[in-house]
């Protein structure tokens, strides 16, 4: 007995390894008889891409997914079972080395399936930097019908933002507006979409622009001309209160416009959209359009920058001040040639309105003045906001007398030593 038990423990470590790895390879064994294979197609999705790049590869499908699952549910998967993934956060990529490595995740979203294998499991991709370039835009309106003219074009803007792969916004020198003239002489007046377009002429791509589309317009007729007209700028509304427009001002003051001759031949002015200055108080400044007659177009920039300056309204007031001495003495008396005098102040309105005649005084200085008569200065004293326009009479007689009243005898003091 004790031979056998020796026996048994003998090598035990040895022994519970060898039944463990005979109980994975026959659960393999199953596993792998019992496994199927999916014979569809998946597409990768893509997870946490960086903002500050663009993915240029195009994925692979996944294929040959092999799982496990019972044959209740087997019978029933698609390729909407399953889902594959590549998860692109903390990816590196730079300019010179923009090509990444990444594993491609599978999973099915039934409850009960097992997905063990797939193709592939690891891909390369390509991620370009985001970059953004400035590019003129220009239009292309293809060959134009025999007994047409074709205007200069007039756009929205003149250049835009390429947004796109650096590998593709590098080759982009300018956007693209493809138009078609129409046989019947009809002018052109829409909105286009822009393509990238390389030094060699080509389209390229993916590339975005900001904005994705410009207004195109261009005359088209038999007999077009192009000539300068000056540029009315058009002033509606009334100014806030207390001010008035000093002056209006326009950037370009002309500009020059295409179309039929018999269309130009009236115009003298273009005007302008309505700027509006109701209510202002100061500088008004906007950029507006042209209105334009039918059939006749601008040749460059549609738009003009009108400027309108506004000041306050002023104005005079006359104001009857008493005089008053500045510096008098009590032993002396003043007598005044007049006790009124007329002063003009000028200002804005509002300033104006504010003042308070009660407060307002015209002064003469008597400081210096000795008995008998003397022609004084008066000063005046100008609130802030206003000036002194004049001051009528400008000096005043000031006879100076002994006061009648005696100066008060100093007190007697007690001698020294008296009690």
């Amino acid at each position: 007995m004790i031979r056998a038990l020796r026996f048994l423990v003998r090598n035990w470590p040895l022994k519970v390894a060898a039944v463990l790895l005979s109980t994975l390879l026959y659960a393999g064994l199953v596993l792998s008889q019992n496994s199927q294979t999916w014979a569809g197609q998946v597409p990768i999705q893509v997870l946490n891409q960086p903002t500050d790049a663009v993915l240029v590869s195009t994925l692979p499908a996944v294929s040959d997914i092999r799982y496990f699952a019972p044959g209740d549910i087997a019978s029933r998967l698609s390729s909407n079972s399953f889902t594959a993934t590549i998860d692109l956060a903390g990816a590196k990529f730079s300019g010179s080395n923009p090509y990444v490595v990444v594993n491609v995740q599978v999973s099915s979203i039934v409850q009960g399936v097992q997905v063990i294998d797939w193709n592939p499991q690891v891909i390369q991709i390509q991620l370009d930097p985001l970059i953004r370039k400035t590019v003129p835009v220009v239009v292309d309106h293809g060959t134009v019908p025999a007994g047409l003219q074709v205007g200069t074009p007039a756009l929205s803007a003149t250049q835009v933002t390429a947004i796109g792969p650096e590998s593709v916004v590098r080759r982009v020198i300018e956007a693209e507006a493809q138009v078609r003239i129409q046989p019947p002489g009809l002018d052109v007046d829409q909105e286009v979409d822009l393509v990238g377009i390389d030094a060699k002429g080509e389209v390229v791509s993916p590339v975005e622009f900001n904005p994705r589309s410009v207004h195109v317009r261009i005359q088209v007729g038999t007999e077009l001309t192009t000539r300068p007209l000056p540029v009315n700028p058009m002033v509606t509304g009334t100014p806030g209160a207390g001010y008035q427009v000093a002056s209006v001002s326009v950037d370009p003051p002309s500009v020059s416009v295409s179309g039929d001759a018999n269309a130009l031949a009236p115009l003298v002015t273009i005007d302008t959209a309505a700027v509006s200055i109701s209510g202002a108080s100061g500088t008004v400044t906007q950029t507006v359009g042209l209105e334009l007659p039918a059939g006749v177009t601008v040749v460059g920039n549609a738009t003009v920058t009108v400027r309108i300056q506004l000041r306050a309204v002023t104005g005079t007031q006359d104001l009857t001040v008493a005089i008053v001495p500045d510096g008098a003495r009590s032993d002396r008396t003043y007598a005044f040639s007049t006790s009124t005098v007329t002063v003009t102040l000028g200002g804005t309105l509002a300033a104006l309105d504010a003042l308070d005649p009660t407060t307002f005084v015209a002064t003469a200085d008597v400081s210096t003045l000795d008995p008998g008569s003397h022609q004084v200065q008066l000063l005046v004293t100008v609130p802030a906001g206003l000036n002194l326009v004049a001051i009528n009479p400008g000096t005043v007689t000031v006879t100076v007398g002994a006061s009648a009243t005696p100066l008060p005898s100093p007190s007697p003091s007690a001698s020294p030593g008296a009690l």
